[in-house]
């Protein structure tokens, strides 16, 4: 079990803005020849999960992955506020960057440090942010591929409503027509911190982390969860509005970066 050093943490702490979230936007790279986006592969220490959405503060650009990416249990852990972590400043390795970047905020180790006991919380809050390295930025934009978005931050979807993702996982063998992923909201669980949905692929390991749109376009959530029940293949989305906001409250104040490429909507008449 990894020991989360206080003097690390504060150190790692002053890399991410904690007051307004009213920051200017980067000059994006084209679309069209970013490295790095939502949906590329991110690994921590060994570990492959799929990055979800891009993120800024007044001085640094973020990559979103799950915060179960890097925990140090196994796989059917999900609880933060009972499993432990690697620590803030583990090197994550990001396709298409030229530098590692730095793991700067994992909301299991917030919740750690701060002692959360909402069980709600403590089991669908997952949310870790990977700082660029200053070298990388000039290669990010922040459109999901194939979807385009977010066009902003959701708040709530309806039972029914089509849901986006884009999947990454390494199993898929680098077959990119498989990333896709369109679907139905089941609802929400966890008092509204968890959207439940189901895709026509669903998400696998390694897909963990991506990023969902709502039916507007909007940032819903990120995946983290595989469900076995009550729907065989379905997955547990945690909602990202709680997940910024709990941040926000816990010294990582950052805006989500609005997508440069139009969302397209749905695929499938589903």
């Amino acid at each position: 079990m990894r020991i989360f050093a206080a003097t690390m943490a504060a150190t790692v702490a002053v890399l991410i803005a904690t007051a307004s979230t009213a920051f200017a936007a980067p000059t994006w790279a084209p679309a069209s020849s970013a490295t790095i986006h939502p949906g590329v592969q991110v690994f921590t220490d060994g570990a492959q999960c799929t990055a979800n959405f891009v993120y800024y503060d007044a001085g640094n650009v973020y990559l979103g992955q799950a915060a179960h990416c890097s925990s140090t249990s196994d796989n059917t852990a999900t609880n933060g506020c009972d499993t432990a972590s690697l620590p803030l400043g583990t090197p994550v390795d990001i396709t298409g960057a030229s530098k590692p970047g730095t793991l700067v905020y994992n909301s299991w180790i917030a919740m750690h440090n701060a002692g959360e006991t909402d069980a709600n919380t403590c089991q669908y809050n997952d949310l870790a942010l990977i700082k660029i390295d200053p070298a990388d930025v000039g290669k990010v934009n922040p459109s999901v591929p194939f979807w385009g978005g977010p066009d902003g931050l959701a708040t709530a979807t309806a039972t029914g409503d089509n849901v986006f993702s884009y999947g990454n996982s390494e199993l898929r063998g680098g077959v990119e027509q498989l990333s896709p992923k369109q679907g139905k909201s089941l609802g929400d669980t966890g008092g509204g911190w968890s959207h439940e949905v189901f895709t026509a692929t669903p998400g696998i390991p390694g897909d963990s982390g991506s990023a969902f749109l709502d039916k507007d376009g909007k940032a819903l959530g990120i995946l983290s969860t595989l469900e076995v029940a009550p729907t065989p293949g379905g997955n547990g989305v945690g909602d990202l509005s709680r997940e910024l906001s709990y941040a926000a409250s816990h010294g990582a104040s950052v805006t989500l970066a609005a997508g440069t490429e139009a969302f397209s909507g749905p695929l499938l008449p589903l």
